[in-house]
Order: structure tokens, then sequence, then C-alpha cells
């Protein structure tokens, strides 16, 4: 691995590029806060498949990407004499710094839930005027269910045990049900919102994550159905022709094919 030298050497390097590209590059310097943020939110769903598929050199690469943004960032921070880098470093480092007080001062904790409900404490101190003050409003809503409810029980709004979860679920369901029966569809749409929060509470006492657990089954669907479009096409058939039957035969075999 390289040294600390070397890491400091190759990140002053990328600081030399990117003043270069500011300079030369006619797309680089056309850029703006704004017209990079789009590309900065895909660079980051980039690195979460990476992320999810455990391929190590994909993160590396996508790890770059991400860099390269932040410096980019920076740089046109510095331009408007706003920030630089190392102000960007600076700050976040201050952070760390006030809000681990367990490692830096004289607080002690017994364990992880101890650092995360000092960590909101000290936000709080801080000004933030709400404990969900800083979940982003653009979050897709599955990952901001799970941050709102980390959010929170980190303050103590939390249920004591797993099956209380559980039963809250079953409730939301039972509920979700009555309002089907009745077929009120905007009874209907509020009920399935509770069912899906309640699950997402759950899958924090059970120690899954629920947007990488739904990913990975929407990876796994995608890997089962073109298995079936391509066995389909050895044997000459259309999907939209065939029965289902007949789409459960190859649907079967690839479930075992990706065992």
């Amino acid at each position: 691995m390289n040294t600390r030298k070397d890491q400091l050497e190759a990140f002053n390097r990328l600081l030399d590029i990117m003043d270069e590209l500011r300079e030369k590059c006619p797309w680089d310097k056309k850029q703006t806060l704004e017209s990079l943020r789009h590309l900065t939110i895909e660079e980051t769903y980039e690195l979460a498949d990476a992320i999810l598929d455990n391929d190590l050199e994909e993160i590396k690469k996508e790890l770059g990407d991400v860099l390269l943004h932040i410096v980019f960032y920076a740089k046109i921070g510095s331009e408007k004499k706003a920030f630089d880098i190392a102000d960007v470093a600076n700050s976040i480092s201050d952070k760390l710094i006030s809000r681990h007080p367990h490692i830096y001062g004289d607080v002690k904790v017994e364990n992880e839930e101890d650092v995360k409900r000092n960590w909101e404490a000290l936000k709080l101190k801080e000004g933030k005027s709400s404990v969900l003050e800083g979940v982003p409003k653009s979050l897709p809503a599955v990952v901001k269910a799970n941050r709102i409810q980390e959010k929170v029980a980190g303050v103590g709004f939390d249920w004591e045990e797993p099956h209380q979860v559980w039963e809250k679920v079953q409730e939301e369901i039972s509920e979700l049900n009555e309002e089907i029966e009745k077929g009120n569809q905007e009874n209907i749409e509020k009920e399935f919102g509770d069912v899906l929060f309640s699950m997402i509470n759950y899958a924090r006492f059970i120690n899954v994550n629920p947007e990488n657990a739904l990913e990975k089954t929407n990876k796994k669907f995608i890997n089962r159905f073109q298995y079936l479009e391509k066995a389909a096409k050895k044997e000459g058939k259309e999907i939209s022709e065939m029965t289902l039957a007949e789409m459960d035969v190859f649907w079967n075999a690839s479930k075992k094919h990706f065992k």
C-alpha cells in the first residue's frame, strides 16, 4: 500500500490536474455547482452498485469519480472566494473531533448505541431545531424512512424489542387489508405506506439495511428474468407469446442456475 507521503502526493497531483482542466478544457471551464449536481448523484449510485457487487476494482474507480467531484466543487468554491479544498477538509475534521468527545474529550461510552445518542444530542446543541433536520428531502423514500427511524432512535424514540415491531407490522397489514376490502384507494395508499414504513423499521431491528436488501432482490430478479429471456430465444420463442406455465419452466431453471 502507499505511504502517507504517496497519498498526499497523489492528492496534490489531482488538485494540479483540476486547476489545469478548469483553465484549459472547454467542458470543465463551463461547469457550475448546479450543472455538476446530477452527475454527482449518478456517480454516487454507480459507487453504491459497485459496493453491492463487492467489486473492489470498480469501487476504487468509482471512489475516484466521486473524489473528482468533491475537488471540482471545491475548485469552483475557491473561484467564488467562498471556500477551497482546505476549508472542506478542515470543516469535516472539526466536526469529527466535536462529534467524538469519547475520543477527543473526556466523555465515556459503552457501545455503538451510546455513540449514536451522543451524536444526535451534539447536533441539537450545535443549533439544529430537530433531530430530523439533517435528513435530505431528496433522498429516495426507502433510504429516507430508514434514516428518519435511525435518527429518532438516536434520541430514545424507539421500540424496545424486535417482536414489538413485528406486531406493529402485522397490525399495519391488517389495517391495509381492511381498506382494500372497503375499496378506498386513497386510504389503501396511506395504509400501504404505513406497512412499508413499519417493515423498514423492523429491518433495523434484525440488522438488515432495507435499501441494500431490496436492491439485491432487484438484481436477483433481473438476472433470473434475463436468463428466462435468453433461454426462450434459444428455443425460438418470444416471451410475449409464451404462457405463464411455459415461462415458469424457464424461471425455475433460472432459480437453480443462480442458486
